[in-house]
């Protein structure tokens, strides 16, 4: 690995130097640490940041010492193959950072890869603060003692977390969602579909299989195969479909062996434009879907992967749902087609349903312009003062 930058700004109010590691996994960790870094930065102008991350911390001029992507990977049998390769990962990220020895390191989510990390640093003299509570109270509450070991303190997104950390003595403080405070309270709908080349007049739904490969290869082939029944059904049917960097080609495929005959628009990346331009969303399980709900987009939740890697997660689910809409009501306001009820048929069937209901899809805007107002608590500013 290159030599890291030197981190040399005074913080105005200590004099001391403020220096700042970070790990975001994944292309939602890397969007969830860019926001924050946008209120840091403002906090600190001089600040010098780096680690592991993306595009979205780049351009807060974060150093980017290894990208975000490598990280990303989910399920039990799928980590198997990149094991090692993430174990080297840690072990070399931690050797510099203890080398350098910042005054703060914040492991953004990827719990399974930080909360070790964080371990070894806190052990090491740095302090650690993580962001964003593992989902201790859906699935793997076990992780909770890994938690405390690992944060001296944690940044929660959602109102109910702090309290249950602290029943467990972990110092945590309730900072909303920066996507909250990202996405507009009321989405232009017509301008996103202008920007996108779409007829305004004409039905759009927006396609998100996930940004992982394994991901896409599990899920993308039934929503492609469930886009093709809709279009059959609704012929002026608009479709667009997102793709995360470096999946241009996979996808691709995908899309010329099950989606032949639909009306199909794939966009690199510009998942935030989608969202704000379909009327309803068919989305693969994870932030997607709080993201989903926060455009005020209803939607069907779907989800493939690996059967033992299934199995596995489910022995460890506290939840009755997996969808983040649905576990912030406490209740199954949007669909959930899992695993092997993630068909072609049944997707395209629910989907259907947001468009011949129109008076359930404005029930559901209404429950997500709720979720949006509990959640939008100028995060970056929050977080800064935590930090």
């Amino acid at each position: 690995m290159p030599r890291a930058a030197s981190f040399v700004e005074p913080d105005e109010v200590s004099g001391q130097r403020l220096q700042l590691a970070m790990v975001a996994g994944e292309t939602s960790g890397d969007l969830l640490a860019g926001l924050m870094l946008q209120g840091l930065n403002r906090r600190w102008p001089g600040l010098q940041a780096g680690g592991v991350g993306g595009p979205q911390m780049a351009a807060q001029g974060f150093d980017v010492w290894s990208p975000s992507s490598q990280l990303s990977v989910r399920g039990y049998v799928e980590v198997l193959r990149h094991y090692p390769g993430l174990v080297r990962l840690r072990r070399e990220l931690g050797d510099r950072v203890l080398r350098e020895q910042p005054q703060v390191f914040i492991g953004v989510d990827a719990p399974d890869f930080n909360l070790g990390l964080e371990v070894r640093l806190r052990q090491g003299g740095v302090r650690t603060v993580h962001f964003v509570c593992p989902s201790v109270w859906a699935w793997r509450p076990e992780r909770i003692e890994g938690l405390r070991k690992a944060a001296e303190h944690v940044l929660c997104v959602f109102p109910f977390e702090p309290e249950l950390l602290q029943r467990h003595g972990i110092a945590a403080t309730f900072v909303g969602h920066p996507l909250a405070d990202a996405i507009p309270l009321v989405v232009d709908t017509l301008a996103a579909r202008a920007s996108l080349g779409l007829d305004a007049s004409r039905p759009v739904v927006a396609v998100l299989p996930g940004s992982r490969a394994s991901e896409v290869a599990y899920i993308a082939p039934a929503f492609l195969q469930a886009a093709e029944l809709m279009q059959r059904r609704f012929a002026d049917m608009q479709f667009l479909l997102p793709v995360a960097p470096g999946m241009q080609r996979a996808v691709g495929a995908l899309v010329d062996q099950h989606a032949k005959g639909v009306n199909l628009k794939v966009l690199a990346g510009q998942s935030h434009a989608a969202l704000a331009a379909c009327d309803a969303t068919l989305i693969a399980s994870g932030t997607a879907t709080l993201e989903a709900a926060l455009f005020k987009k209803p939607m069907v939740i779907g989800y493939r992967m690996h059967p033992i890697s299934h199995w596995l997660m489910k022995l460890k689910q506290l939840q009755p749902w997996v969808g983040l809409p649905n576990i912030l009501s406490q209740a199954l306001v949007v669909p959930e087609l899992l695993q092997d009820d993630c068909q072609p048929a049944a997707l395209a069937q629910a989907m259907a349903r947001w468009f011949d209901e129109p008076g359930h899809a404005r029930q559901i805007v209404g429950r997500f312009n709720q979720i949006h107002h509990s959640l939008r608590q100028d995060t970056a500013m929050r977080a800064s003062d935590a930090i």
